[in-house]
């Protein structure tokens, strides 16, 4: 099941994630509300929900760590914007006021990604294809 990402994703929303305390609820939720129907997918020694629509993916779902519970962070939607060098972008946006949250990493085959904050604090993912 591959994800929907435009033909030229760039600085364009392009997926979104979402983190959600109880993962299986959440995962009901979404068939119920929607229709969306859920996959597992192996990465990076977990795993992570992909909802799909008519057999398409079009969101990730995973579950938040134990610990990212018991600090209190609550289930939440990342939205991802396509770039073409998602290091230089999270660096980038250490220079324009924003922080990096979640250094650039690999997901599988799937992308290379990394979390910022913009100026004003609102989180957004950064989305790299893979090559």
């Amino acid at each position: 099941m591959n994800p929907v990402i435009p033909d030229n994703p760039l600085a364009r929303f392009c997926w979104f994630d979402l983190a959600a305390v109880d993962a299986h609820r959440a995962a009901d939720f979404y068939a119920g509300m929607f229709g969306w129907r859920t996959q597992r997918q192996a990465a990076n020694g977990g795993e992570f929900f992909r909802f799909a629509h008519n057999g398409v993916a079009i969101a990730s779902l995973y579950q938040l760590q134990a610990r990212q519970v018991e600090a209190g962070v609550p289930s939440h939607w990342t939205p991802y914007v396509g770039v073409s060098d998602v290091g230089a972008m999270a660096a980038k946006a250490a220079t324009l006021g924003g922080s990096v949250v979640v250094k650039p990493f690999q997901v599988n085959d799937v992308a290379r990604v990394g979390l910022v904050t913009d100026s004003a604090g609102a989180l957004i993912g950064l989305w790299e294809l893979p090559q």
